[in-house]
């Protein structure tokens, strides 16, 4: 896992879609070289295979996913700006593991597994947490290419009440949002396995933001519960959850050298952001018809 990553070819990505053809992928170009705000130049066939792929090969709705997409990238800076592996992400991957799973759900979805690696709740903040797994998953797609789906499975096994009073309720706010509405892969669910006391208490927090389709794909796994394996295999989780795959400081530190490996991939990434001032026609971003002001987020109200 560690080392520089190469990335998925474009030759690859059409042997695994033999349905998209590079004449779809054509179309997508020439309207994505008439919008000046967006960044073409930084942007490959592979990037729009990918994006045309999750929205479910609708060229209509792939260009109002790419828009949306790279509009949050340059709103919601603290996730997305001047990013770098840096002391502070490496920070945020030592307190909290955000490790891909080597082995995909039976469905052929990926995984991204967390848990807290430092439980002393004074060390989890969310948004470094966000900012260090965008970086990780980035670069894990750039790699990949092309999935089915990906779901997201944290471990609450040392998740503590004063955990979930560290919450940054827009920092939440943001990120589903964005896993929701933009992700380069369709989001297929959110499983919490060893299942605290306080659960319900978390599940509260979080329910207001998520879409109905998405509600009916959060579970909850209590501990030692059978029906996580439903969705994965018990061998393919870390072997401290009594499967096969390699240990936590095995996974923290392959993650910590793999990032480390890549600047150049994050440096080149950083240039794929929005410019206003260049969109055409003077009409609305999709942030500013989603939250009522364009850049604020004052209007955003869930019910």
């Amino acid at each position: 896992m560690a080392g520089v990553v190469k990335p998925i070819t474009i030759e690859e990505e059409y042997k695994k879609n033999p349905d998209i053809s590079p004449e779809e992928i054509k179309k997508l170009r020439d309207w994505l070289m008439t919008q000046p705000h967006l960044p073409e130049k930084h942007l490959t066939d592979i990037d729009l295979l990918v994006v045309y792929h999750c929205c479910q090969k609708s060229i209509e709705v792939s260009k109002q996913v790419l828009d949306l997409h790279f509009t949050l990238r340059t709103l919601f800076q603290p996730f997305f700006k001047d990013r770098a592996y840096d002391k502070k992400a490496e920070f945020a991957l030592n307190t909290v593991l955000c490790a891909p799973l080597a082995t995909p759900t039976v469905e052929g979805y990926r995984v991204a597994y967390f848990r807290l690696l430092d439980p002393d709740y004074r060390n989890f903040n969310l948004l470094e947490t966000v900012r260090a797994f965008m970086m990780v998953y980035d670069l894990w797609q750039y790699e990949e290419g092309t999935w089915p789906g990906f779901v997201i499975l944290i471990d609450m096994d040392t998740a503590t009440i004063s955990h979930v009073t560290r919450l940054d309720l827009m920092v939440v706010k943001k990120v589903l949002y964005f896993l929701q509405e933009c992700m380069l892969c369709k989001l297929k669910g959110v499983h919490f396995m060893n299942a605290p006391y306080f659960m319900d208490r978390l599940l509260m927090l979080i329910r207001p933001y998520l879409r109905k389709e998405l509600l009916a794909l959060l579970q909850t796994h209590q501990v030692g519960a059978e029906s996580l394996y439903k969705l994965i295999s018990k061998e393919a989780l870390p072997k401290e959850e009594g499967g096969e795959y390699k240990d936590h400081v095995t996974l923290r530190d392959e993650l910590h050298k793999r990032m480390h490996a890549n600047p150049a991939f994050i440096r080149e990434e950083n240039k794929r952001r929005v410019n206003e001032s260049l969109r055409p026609g003077g009409k609305p971003s999709p942030a500013e018809k989603e939250f009522g002001i364009q850049g604020s987020f004052k209007k955003l109200e869930l019910d």
